[in-house]
């Protein structure tokens, strides 16, 4: 297993990149990748979402966004005594997938976390 990032792997191909460039415009080719073009690529690839996306199914979408600004914290958020009959949500279905789906306690968080999911059904991106 490498160290490297994603990051890491993305600047070695700007600079090789780079280098091909150069080397291709010396031959009357290629156009050099300035300093300015590389920054817009490294702000870029900052600013964009994670390749791995938590994949969660539309009610749980629902149900995370609910607690998230309307109703209580992550705790809560598990907690059934508080979850029963939250905005039309079916505590037994959200209940159903957290024991059904694999590892569904974790992609919960990280959605919760990152405010950011696909949602199953549609593949749609969702941004709280």
């Amino acid at each position: 297993m490498s160290n490297e990032t994603k990051r890491d792997v993305f600047d070695d191909l700007l600079e090789d990149l780079a280098d091909a460039h150069i080397a291709l415009d010396g031959e009357g080719i290629g156009k050099e990748l300035t300093n300015e073009d590389k920054q817009a690529y490294l702000k870029d690839y900052d600013n964009a979402l994670p390749d791995d996306l938590p994949v969660i199914p539309e009610l749980i979408g629902k149900y995370l966004k609910m607690w998230k600004h309307d109703h209580g914290d992550l705790f809560q958020a598990f907690d059934e005594g508080t979850s029963a009959s939250l905005d039309g949500t079916k505590w037994e279905s959200v209940q159903d997938w957290f024991s059904d789906a694999k590892d569904s306690f974790d992609t919960f968080v990280r959605a919760w976390l990152l405010g950011v999911w696909r949602v199953e059904e549609t593949g749609e991106v969702f941004k709280l």
